[in-house]
């Protein structure tokens, strides 16, 4: 090529650019990696994903993250997905580093674009923040709840799908039978996961809100949880008349103890831990544990674990 040609070219590429600066012109079409786009997006662009998962941000946790993009930048680009019929972009994982990066002073980020229907970007979103552990446990269960009703997922699929137990999956769905208000304090923090499962074990949602108040204001343990829900429980069997003809409390010394879901799943952790069935049996924080085997082949492989090849 001539130096006349060259430079020719060089006066065309550089009108160019006067031009795009003074007319509103298109963008330029983002660089292509197979399914994905990675380029530099206007912070003003992008907008949080409908229905997103995680809902609550703590201040001081954006303040600290606020500050380490201003002084390192942003480390991790943010994955989106185009809005049809604009040059908009909604987030699918990052909206808190988005967030952050407003508070930094940054006026673009780098985004990863991956081209996928709104049902899919939630379930992205959705292990997103489960991967990072983001979500607090109601808006865990309020998503699977959602991948399940709107999605059709099934426990089992769900567990597969996020690499959970399916135990885990039950556990954390259970909590939609939460009132609003009992949800709110767990979100609030007024409420552990565990507090919550607890005043699960009474039926009545007013009783569960009640009870709920207890717990918060005397600052109870699970454990003493799960007797102020025995406690009401007991009452509601001598409301609904469970008292025999004499008008004394009627024997039941052949019902099943009912077990409380921190012991559940203490049973769940150990027989995926050990490759048998194992049961706890607690009474009054006393018991003992079962574990069953078939035969010396099986007991050899539960010793093993249990005792680690001492």
């Amino acid at each position: 090529m001539s130096e006349k040609s060259v430079s020719s070219d060089t006066k065309k590429r550089a009108l160019g650019r006067g031009l795009d600066a003074l007319l509103p012109v298109a963008q330029p079409p983002a660089r292509g990696y197979g399914d994905k786009s990675v380029f530099l997006c206007a912070l003003e662009k992008l907008s949080p994903q409908k229905g997103q998962p995680r809902k609550v941000f703590e201040k001081t946790a954006l303040e600290e993250l606020a500050a380490s993009i201003k002084e390192h930048g942003l480390l991790e680009p943010l994955v989106v997905r185009r809005v049809d019929g604009s040059d908009r972009f909604e987030i699918i994982a990052g909206e808190r580093r988005w967030r952050a990066s407003q508070k930094a002073g940054l006026h673009e980020v780098l985004v990863v674009v991956k081209d996928v229907s709104p049902a899919s970007a939630f379930e992205l979103a959705l292990i997103e923040n489960v991967q990072r552990e983001d979500l607090n446990a109601i808006e865990l269960a309020e998503a699977l709840s959602r991948l399940v009703q709107e999605h059709g997922y099934t426990q089992e699929s769900l567990a597969e799908r996020l690499g959970k137990d399916r135990t885990t999956i039950a556990n954390s769905l259970r909590l939609m039978k939460l009132p609003p208000r009992v949800r709110d304090q767990v979100i609030e923090g007024a409420l552990t996961e565990g507090h919550a499962r607890a005043l699960l074990g009474v039926v009545e949602g007013p009783a569960i809100e009640r009870l709920s108040e207890k717990v918060i204001r005397g600052r109870l343990s699970v454990r003493a949880t799960e007797a102020l829900v025995r406690k009401e429980k007991d009452k509601e069997k001598a409301a609904l008349g469970d008292t025999s003809a004499n008008g004394k409390k009627a024997p039941d010394a052949a019902a099943p103890q009912v077990k409380s879901s921190s012991v559940r799943d203490l049973e769940a952790r150990l027989t995926r831990r050990l490759g048998s069935k194992v049961e706890v049996r607690d009474v009054g924080n006393k018991g003992e544990l079962a574990i069953p085997y078939a035969d010396l082949d099986q007991l050899d492989r539960i010793l093993e674990k249990l005792l680690g090849g001492d």
